[in-house]
């Protein structure tokens, strides 16, 4: 049986995701770890370099203009958990405004990007990828900002990585997680409101809040 998008909504709401073996894996199984990652949305951690490199690029920013390009960037790896059911599931969800894409591009090349699915106030971070330097951290500065501004109370990445440690990741109890879900999932927040801001805005912006 397929799993249906407003399935994949309720597994939200509960605390679990999706995820299939490999790219060429049919069968699709739910995760809810022990110890879940979370992205502080006060805790983002921009080094100097970081905060350099977004003054000084040229890479340019856009959200929702290629939601399928972002997924197709992501599963572009030797090892993926994206299968053609998961690509599709959030292709839909993406049409029904439950699912979002912020991407960076070079000219008219996508270079990088991140997207999740949005329900309440949480945010749920499912992938991101890079093809140029600093692609995923200018990403993951500007889906931050873009979150703070929307209202938004909770950013899941489901697990922590060193990239993300690196940024300010952290990883909180199953219990502390479902307590923080339910006050966001309670909450309302808006992806599409906030203004878009260049790179060197939202830099700006963090030494401003900081």
């Amino acid at each position: 049986m397929r799993l249906m998008p407003e399935v994949l909504m309720q597994g939200y709401a509960k605390g679990i995701f999706p995820m299939a073996e490999h790219r060429d894996d049919p069968e699709i199984f739910w995760v809810d770890p022990q110890r879940r990652g979370v992205m502080p949305l006060d805790g983002f951690h921009a080094s100097r370099s970081l905060r350099r490199a977004m003054r000084q690029t040229h890479l340019e920013v856009s959200v929702d203009q290629d939601f399928a390009g972002v997924v197709d960037g992501c599963a572009d790896r030797a090892d993926t958990w994206i299968n053609a059911e998961i690509r599709s599931l959030y292709i839909t969800l993406h049409e029904r405004g439950q699912a979002h894409s912020l991407e960076i591009w070079d000219g008219s090349n996508l270079v990088g990007g991140v997207y999740g699915v949005t329900l309440g106030a949480a945010f749920f971070g499912e992938s991101m990828f890079s093809r140029r330097s600093n692609a995923s951290k200018i990403a993951l500065a500007c889906l931050v900002d873009r979150l703070l501004e929307g209202g938004f109370q909770l950013f899941d990445t489901q697990f922590v990585t060193e990239h993300l440690a690196s940024l300010g990741g952290i990883e909180v109890s199953r219990a502390l997680y479902h307590r923080a879900l339910k006050q966001a999932l309670a909450g309302e927040a808006h992806f599409n409101a906030p203004p878009l801001r260049a790179p060197q805005e939202v830099v700006q912006r963090m030494t401003q809040r900081s």
